[in-house]
């Protein structure tokens, strides 16, 4: 059942961990990064219309462009362009990520509810984690800069897992690196392929609706936990605390 602004977890019973309905013990909660944790919109297009134009193709309109974000690099190529062609697939990872490493950290910001709910979730006894498409060193580069690292002890990127997302080896590499047990974790994301990947990953999905994702998307198919405008709401829904009253969080709610 989908349970919108509701607790999930049983306040009453949920000492230093906290309860997920079925009774499972919620150990862990792991995020995606882009348009979950981080508003990345203007790095990401940046890098792609400057990977598109390097190989002499037309930019790609912003909405495409934002759409994509969370995809792994192949994917976003083939969803900007309709192209599949390896040898541009090649190139256009290359440009990207030689700008990226460039801009991309200074591009992305994180959403301003971001630290205290995750201090918030820390203090409860939650361990955290991010795993995501994006590479980890940039991850670990924002989360440096906004002073959040001892938040973050298991960050799985692009780099780190044979498949990506909608495949589920980052959840499950992260989930062994937590030592957490499907039942004891779950996933928020704000796009269908996180949800994805979770429900392969055999743990429960939030939905945030920070990215450029319908409600009705996960309605459709996904059969989320739960779905929540933004990250403020995740405290309480957790049954940790309510920062909605205090916090905005995410340019591209819906």
């Amino acid at each position: 059942m989908i349970i919108e602004g509701q607790a999930i977890l049983s306040a009453a019973s949920r000492g230093e961990t906290g309860v997920i309905g079925g009774g499972a013990m919620l150990r862990a909660v792991i995020f995606d990064f882009d348009l979950t944790l981080a508003d990345s919109t203007a790095g990401a297009i940046d890098c792609i219309n400057h990977a598109l134009q390097c190989l002499g193709l037309p930019n790609a309109p912003d909405r495409r462009i934002l759409e994509s974000i969370g995809l792994s690099l192949p994917d976003t190529f083939a969803y900007v362009t309709g192209k599949t062609d390896p040898p541009m697939v090649e190139a256009f990872a290359h440009h990207f990520v030689a700008r990226a490493d460039e801009v991309m950290a200074e591009l992305t910001v994180l959403y301003e509810c971001v630290p205290p709910v995750v201090r918030t979730l820390q203090a409860a006894g939650l361990a955290q984690g991010i795993v995501s498409s994006k590479f980890r060193y940039r991850i670990e580069r924002i989360v440096a800069r906004e002073q959040l690292v001892d938040c973050f002890p298991v960050i799985v990127g692009a780099e780190d897992a044979p498949y990506h997302k909608p495949h589920p080896a980052g959840l499950l590499q992260a989930m062994s690196r937590l030592g957490c047990q499907p039942d004891e974790v779950i996933y928020i994301g704000d796009h269908p392929v996180d949800a994805q990947a979770a429900r392969g990953a055999g743990i429960g999905f939030v939905a945030v609706l920070t990215g450029m994702s319908e409600r009705q998307d996960f309605l459709e198919s996904q059969q989320p936990l739960a779905i929540i405008d933004n990250l403020a709401a995740l405290p309480a829904l957790l049954g940790v605390g309510d920062l909605r009253p205090s916090y905005a969080c995410g340019a591209h709610s819906r």
